[in-house]
């Protein structure tokens, strides 16, 4: 059955997902509606928003009468067709915590971080608080904006579950020096990393990797448009059915070692995306099982100082909850 054409109608073009980008409002103007101002309407329809905040978005061309830009003052009549355009919320400005760090070096230029494992690095869906850029404002003074309103004085990141150094540009020419050290790979990052299997020192995966066309979430050798990718494993230490590696990165891809080592065949112990979860061991490796996150640790950051260009070379150990699994499974070097 047909809706009755006098009746006020109000679709969502943006479907039953949220919208990516603006979303898009239809209004078919019925009857009942009368002859009314364009600004009038939209505020009868959308509860919400307010009168001045509709005629904001009017006077930014983001409604339209049928074809043709509308005016706040514009009167709709029964059959006109009446399209806003609301663009996305601003993603809120991250706001100082004080959250405790683990601050390596610090100087007027950067600082260097221990960051724990499970502390995302800057607010993103489902994190917008307790990341590493709170704290961050919270310690380093005047550090809004370096580099980014969202992303203040970060240079490079580690995933969630990955412990270990990162540095951190205090102001805008330290970010960009940094930044620049990175993109053309003069930067040493070095990892450790515990494997199921054993893996000898020595051996270079380079294999292309990118998002996974199947599961968005992970990265893949699978991708279509896969990007070149490189690490070498430095020393390996043969454990109770495991070895604990020296990993270096000549690249810095997504889950770029997880990826390259389960692709060879040896995933990162308890690393639940890419094959390092296991639950039925034997006695000697059970220990793996307290592992709540990946093996992976930045151990190791060699960069040239922004300021005076002195070559830095900054380390850190295993932190507690990895050194007590290497050490359960006979490891006996766990410092990075």
């Amino acid at each position: 059955m047909e809706p009755r054409t006098d009746q006020p109608r109000v679709g969502r073009t943006s479907g039953l997902a949220p919208p990516a980008g603006p979303e898009l409002i239809r209004i078919e103007v019925g009857a009942a509606d009368g002859a009314v101002r364009l600004d009038r309407l939209l505020a009868a329809r959308l509860a919400g928003r307010s009168r001045s905040q509709l005629q904001r978005l009017i006077k930014d061309g983001r409604a339209r009468v049928g074809s043709k830009p509308g005016r706040p003052g514009n009167i709709v009549q029964a059959g006109d067709v009446v399209t806003l355009e609301i663009p996305p919320p601003r993603p809120a400005l991250p706001q100082p915590e004080a959250i405790p760090l683990a601050v390596v070096y610090e100087d007027a230029d950067l600082l260097v971080v221990d960051k724990p494992a499970g502390m995302v690095v800057h607010p993103a869906a489902g994190h917008a608080r307790h990341t590493l850029v709170n704290a961050l404002l919270h310690h380093v003074a005047d550090l809004g904006g370096v580099g980014g309103e969202l992303r203040p004085g970060i240079v490079h990141r580690l995933d969630r579950g990955t412990s270990g150094l990162i540095v951190v540009a205090k102001h805008d020419r330290s970010h960009a020096e940094l930044a620049r050290q990175f993109r053309c790979r003069e930067v040493e990052k070095t990892y450790r990393a515990l494997v199921w299997g054993t893996l000898e020192a020595g051996r270079q995966i380079d294999l292309a990797i990118g998002r996974d066309p199947v599961n968005r979430k992970k990265i893949s050798p699978r991708s279509r448009r896969p990007r070149s990718a490189v690490t070498r494993i430095v020393t390996a230490e043969r454990l109770a059915g495991t070895s604990l590696l020296e990993v270096t990165i000549a690249t810095g891809r997504t889950h770029q070692i997880r990826v390259h080592l389960a692709a060879v065949g040896h995933p990162v112990v308890g690393d639940a995306d890419y094959g390092g979860a296991r639950r039925r061991l034997p006695p000697r490796l059970r220990a793996a099982q307290r592992l709540d996150r990946p093996f992976l640790h930045a151990s190791r950051l060699v960069f040239s100082h922004p300021r005076d260009g002195r070559r830095m070379a900054l380390d850190c150990d295993l932190p507690d909850d990895l050194r007590e699994i290497a050490e359960a499974l006979g490891g006996s070097n766990t410092e990075a």
